[in-house]
């Protein structure tokens, strides 16, 4: 009996020492949560504001009327594959530089540390806002560069979508550089001067070695790099205006806030958010589970 209430008290120690933590979290995201979701179950509009008409009950009909929707479909594409080329893009930079920071000296993996870690430290909305300066048809240097003249970036919808992807994947790549190149750091030497003196390539050596060993790693980034680029908002409404010409680089979250905001349907708004947030709970989790199918400790 001894043993067992001293192992029962070791099982709660940590839950003991997590839980002004949990407190914390539980005020800042769960009741948050809470009231996004009873938005999205009610009629919430300007109108209920202001207390000139009554909160009326939908049940499912704002998700209904979200589904019906076709622009709600096309922006969610739009979203999907735009995330998914940002997470891509940041992760493959991200590594390539981390590998390139084991290869270099001291001073040039210190310069370029302190410029990664400048761009990450940087307002989303300043560095938007310096990217639409480098990209400007009139005044910007790249135009001049490429010799393309007052070509407009985001006029176009793909070349608007490049643009901030561009910015994205150049504030987030830092992040996932620092987080692999310290579990490099934590390979042991002697597994990599191996790999090399059975003739293997630096790409073999990545592919082979590096990755499997740093997978549990790879998939926080991932993990949190699908989070951030699924719900971008400030270089999106910054760069293109507010979801650029006719809503043509419309994302959810943007969507959300023009639903919620601009047109003051705020329980349509809500609806997009739960939306968002079971969606990236679902891709999380499959992730999570097919790891753990493939024998995977996280």
């Amino acid at each position: 009996m001894g043993r067992s209430g001293g192992r029962r008290r070791k099982s709660w120690t940590p839950w003991l020492y997590l839980a002004p933590a949990l407190v914390v979290l539980g005020g800042l995201l769960v009741y948050p949560v809470y009231q996004l979701g009873l938005i999205s179950f009610f009629e919430y509009t300007q109108a209920q504001v202001s207390g000139g008409e009554p909160t009326t009950f939908q049940g499912f009909g704002n998700y209904s009327e979200l589904f019906s929707d076709p622009q709600f479909w096309q922006v969610l594409l739009a979203t999907v594959v735009f995330a998914a080329a940002c997470v891509v893009s940041t992760l493959a930079v991200g590594c390539a530089l981390a590998v390139l920071l084991t290869r270099v000296r001291a001073v040039p993996r210190l310069a370029l540390m302190l410029a990664a870690l400048g761009a990450w430290a940087t307002p989303a909305i300043t560095g938007s806002t310096v990217w639409l300066f480098l990209f400007d048809p009139d005044f910007g240097p790249v135009n001049r560069l490429l010799g393309l003249g007052d070509h407009s970036w985001t006029y176009g919808r793909f070349s608007a979508f490049f643009l901030v992807l561009l910015e994205v994947v150049w504030c987030s790549f830092p992040f996932v550089m620092v987080t692999v190149y310290a579990g490099i750091r934590s390979v042991p030497a002697e597994v990599l001067e191996a790999a090399a003196l059975d003739g293997a390539s630096q790409w073999r050596i990545w592919r082979s070695v590096l990755a499997p060993m740093l997978r549990p790693i790879l998939v926080v980034v991932t993990i949190q790099s699908v989070i951030w680029d699924f719900k971008v908002f400030t270089q999106i409404y910054v760069m293109t205006g507010g979801g650029g010409i006719a809503g043509q680089n419309l994302v959810l979250n943007v969507y959300a806030y023009q639903k919620a905001f601009a047109s003051s349907q705020y329980s349509l708004g809500s609806a997009i958010g739960v939306v968002m947030l079971l969606i990236l709970l679902a891709v999380t989790l499959v992730y999570l589970r097919l790891l753990r199918r493939q024998g995977e400790e996280l």
